[in-house]
């Protein structure tokens, strides 16, 4: 499956962002997806991740009540609204996508977008 993100962008402190993921390629709602995240100098670190019927959600603790992941498999869509953001959410933003299972290990997924950059200034 091909994923291209969109959405990053400078943003203030306090405010919000929606994130899109958009998959072609294969059947989308044959896969759980997640998001996760690169900020300078450090590793990559999970984010949320949903499965195939949104039945089932994941989040880091350090954006839980803050960010919600949600799809529209209609629309071979993952998106994740990102409110309060905060100077530490400043990354690069990836979607990643996962045959088998929802999970929180990079590892698991399958396939990876290439990225959109989300800046939050304080």
């Amino acid at each position: 499956v091909y994923l291209v993100e969109s959405g990053g962008e400078l943003v203030q402190a306090g405010g919000s962002l929606r994130l899109s993921c958009e998959a072609s390629g294969r059947t989308f709602t044959s896969y759980a997806m997640g998001w996760f995240r690169q900020a300078p100098g450090k590793e990559r670190e999970f984010v949320a991740a949903i499965s195939w019927s949104g039945g089932t959600t994941y989040y880091s603790d350090s954006v839980k009540g803050r960010f919600t992941i949600s799809r529209d498999n209609a629309k071979n869509t993952v998106y994740l609204q990102m409110n309060s953001l905060q100077a530490e959410d400043t990354a690069v933003y990836y979607c990643a996508a996962d045959r088998l299972r929802v999970g929180v290990h990079g590892g698991e997924y399958d396939s990876w977008g290439h990225g959109t950059q989300v800046t939050v200034s304080s």
